[in-house]
């Protein structure tokens, strides 16, 4: 079985084929981010990759790669896999707690396991699909719930890919500018830790 690093090795491969294909580079972005998803590989060094590669521009391509291979893994889940997804659910309290949940309050759960990280977004993909939650309001509940998330992830992308540049002849940046990523960086962090506290909270009050 291919391992975590295994994985996180070809992540790294074809994130360095994507900065080779110059235009067509967000385009093959996406749907290396859709195959992804839908084969439940963590997208946390997708994310980091795009703020890298594309800077802000990273968190459009983000959020319509991790959207379209969440609704495909989410129809995968309604119509191919429902025996699978229903047992997973069941050996899972959590997810079985999530899914009576979701048969009461559908459009509200889905859009709170967005912003909160407790639950895993690979395999809710799937989990929603056998629930009654519409795909119209699936797909749009999902594409603004990870957007806190994917923002958050991208800046910190950026600056990685501003370190690398850093070693490069004339590309050392001002404390200034430094200065202006520490600020950005800061008030991301925290506007994505109010977003996912409360989402958090609003999850415990249904669940439990």
């Amino acid at each position: 079985m291919t391992s975590y690093f295994d994985i996180q090795a070809l992540v790294a491969r074809a994130l360095n084929t994507v900065t080779d294909l110059g235009p067509w580079g967000p385009v093959a972005f996406i749907g290396l981010y859709i195959l992804a998803t839908i084969l439940c590989v963590p997208g946390s060094v997708l994310t980091l990759g795009a703020g890298a590669i594309f800077g802000p521009w990273g968190t459009i391509y983000v959020s319509i790669g991790a959207t379209i291979g969440a609704t495909a893994a989410f129809l995968v889940g309604r119509y191919l896999a429902r025996k699978w997804v229903k047992k997973r659910i069941e050996s899972s309290p959590k997810l079985k707690a999530l899914d009576e949940a979701v048969a009461k309050e559908g459009r509200k759960i889905v859009g709170l396991t967005r912003l909160s990280p407790v639950f895993p977004f690979s395999l809710l993909n799937y989990a929603f699909g056998i629930t009654q939650v519409r795909l119209k309001d699936y797909f749009f509940l999902t594409w603004i719930g990870i957007i806190p998330g994917t923002v958050l992830y991208v800046y910190l992308g950026s600056l990685a890919g501003s370190l690398t540049r850093l070693g490069g002849a004339g590309q050392v940046r001002s404390p200034a500018e430094w200065a202006f990523y520490a600020v950005g960086l800061i008030a991301t962090v925290l506007v994505t830790l109010y977003i996912t506290r409360i989402a958090r909270k609003a999850l415990d009050q249904n669940l439990y």
